[in-house]
């Protein structure tokens, strides 16, 4: 299982955290778009993501819902046949929803910074960093903290889960 420490925070100016993403960035900015397939999962989330025709990846990850950073422990396998595999998780689990996203991916060394625009909730900015084999999750924490901070990344901005689960929240009210 690999294990990474990430952070999630509503953004309120979008071009200039993208103009300081791009500052910091080793690469220029990869632009994805994304669907997110959300099982039910007695542990943990579990989900599909839907990168093309014949390309997915089904992710299954633990983490706190907390605000700051927080350790995510996930498995991802890849798949030829993101349609047929989504068919056979949702008739054995049933789906939760669906995520929607186009991501601006940059690379900070070992860090992602994803600028993302969600279907129905607006614009966030996530970090994840990749914890080398010699790293603690203390160092990966740290290594957010600076990011966060280049970034000007306000702490009541962080939110706790998933954007799965802030749809589903959003739908409820």
């Amino acid at each position: 299982m690999a294990t990474n420490i990430e952070i999630k925070a509503r953004v309120h100016d979008f071009t200039s955290l993208r103009e300081k993403a791009e500052s910091l960035s080793d690469v220029p900015a990869e632009l994805i778009h994304q669907e997110d397939t959300f099982f039910h999962s007695p542990q943990g989330r579990l989900k599909l993501r839907h990168l093309g025709p014949n390309e997915g990846q089904l992710i299954y990850y633990e983490r706190q819902d907390a605000s700051g950073p927080k350790r995510s422990d996930y498995f991802i396998s890849l798949t030829a046949e993101p349609e047929t595999l989504k068919q056979v998780l949702a008739a054995g689990l049933g789906i939760r929803g669906v995520v929607r996203k186009q991501r601006r991916l940059y690379w900070v060394d070992h860090t992602r910074i994803h600028l993302d625009q969600v279907e129905g909730l607006g614009t966030f900015m996530e970090l994840e960093v990749m914890l080398q084999p010699e790293q603690k999750p203390e160092d990966g924490a740290r290594i957010a903290a600076k990011i966060m901070e280049q970034l000007d990344i306000d702490q009541a901005d962080l939110i706790e889960g998933a954007y799965i689960d802030l749809l589903t929240s959003h739908a409820g009210s």
